[in-house]
């Protein structure tokens, strides 16, 4: 863009120059030099600013549109993508494919009526780091709406699932929730299904949910897991 105005400058100051049977001097080429310099530094400058503000905004619409608000998981929609897309991959013979887990606040309903929303997105909030702490920075996390959570263990059998799950429930379990000064003990069910072959996400759910509803009917803050045929 400088060049060009360079150019141009020099042509336009010829042209002026001329008309007044001066020609082309030293002066004149002064002129043209400094002319797209004084010009086109600040309109590049400019350029590059603006540039680098649409950058960070499409960045930031990009985290709107993948990330919760609230919790700061993934979104359903980001979830479940990602998800699909790495169960999409043919799993090699012989290798673990991997395990989803359905985590879900126990009575959460109470929590909200008892102590208000505010608390309970806090309550939300304390659950969804105690998830984060609690499994590997390559699993997927994500908030599926309401109190229930989704996680997508990498590569984990059945055995590694189960540990997670209930590091998960015992790590829940001990939170510190006091809203008002009034303590009010969390707790999460989980149901989950580990695969080793190739599946779909909306298959592997369900299984999942079925153990979810199976550890929710038979007390509450317990695991139930499968192997997914």
């Amino acid at each position: 863009m400088t060049a060009a105005s360079t150019v141009l400058s020099i042509v336009l100051t010829n042209l002026f120059m001329e008309a007044f049977s001066q020609g082309l001097n030293t002066a004149g080429v002064a002129i043209s030099l400094l002319m797209p310099l004084a010009l086109g530094a600040p309109m590049m400058f400019y350029l590059t600013l603006r540039h680098e503000q649409l950058r960070h905004a499409n960045r930031q619409l990009e985290l709107l549109a993948t990330i919760d608000g609230l919790t700061d998981c993934f979104n359903r929609r980001a979830f479940t993508n990602l998800v699909s897309r790495h169960l999409e991959r043919r799993v090699a013979p012989g290798t673990e494919g991997g395990a989803l887990l359905i985590v879900d606040a126990d009575e959460f309903k109470s929590v909200n009526d008892r102590f208000g929303h505010l608390h309970g997105d806090e309550a939300l909030r304390l659950i969804a780091n105690a998830i984060r702490m609690s499994v590997r920075i390559n699993d997927v996390v994500g908030r599926m709406g309401g109190e229930e959570f989704g996680i997508y263990l990498v590569g984990a059998d059945l055995s590694r699932a189960d540990e997670v799950a209930e590091r998960i429930r015992r790590t829940v379990s001990q939170l510190q929730f006091a809203p008002d000064a009034t303590p009010c003990p969390l707790s999460v069910s989980i149901g989950g299904a580990a695969f080793s072959r190739r599946q779909g996400f909306s298959e592997l759910y369900r299984l999942a949910d079925q153990r979810l509803y199976e550890a929710k009917n038979t007390g509450r803050d317990r695991v139930a897991l499968m192997q997914a045929a």
